[in-house]
């Protein structure tokens, strides 16, 4: 069962190795539906996704998360296998 939700998406700073690295993390909103088929389910999720896009390009006050001003108000559609996450990555990277 892949299962499809809604994340706030956020940026966090990885560590001051290799001069410092930012990676994607998301805190989750809320589920909007499941599939069976993982096709299925990311065709889905592409579709929330372009539709996200196309409502938060229209509120042109929320800024990137690659912003330093951002601060909050930027959504992505994921999808996950079997369960969601609170909050992905359920482990910070670390790069040798």
């Amino acid at each position: 069962m892949f299962i499809l939700g809604f994340y706030e998406d956020d940026r966090a700073f990885g560590g001051p190795e290799e001069g410092g690295c930012w990676y994607d993390t998301g805190e989750l909103v809320r589920a909007f539906g499941s599939e069976r088929n993982e096709d299925a389910a990311y065709a889905r999720c592409r579709r929330a996704n372009h539709l996200l896009r196309f409502f938060q390009d229209k509120n042109r006050n929320v800024r990137s998360t690659g912003s330093m001003a951002y601060s909050g108000g930027q959504f992505s559609a994921r999808v996950f296998k079997n369960a969601l996450p609170a909050f992905f990555p359920e482990e910070r990277p670390h790069y040798e």
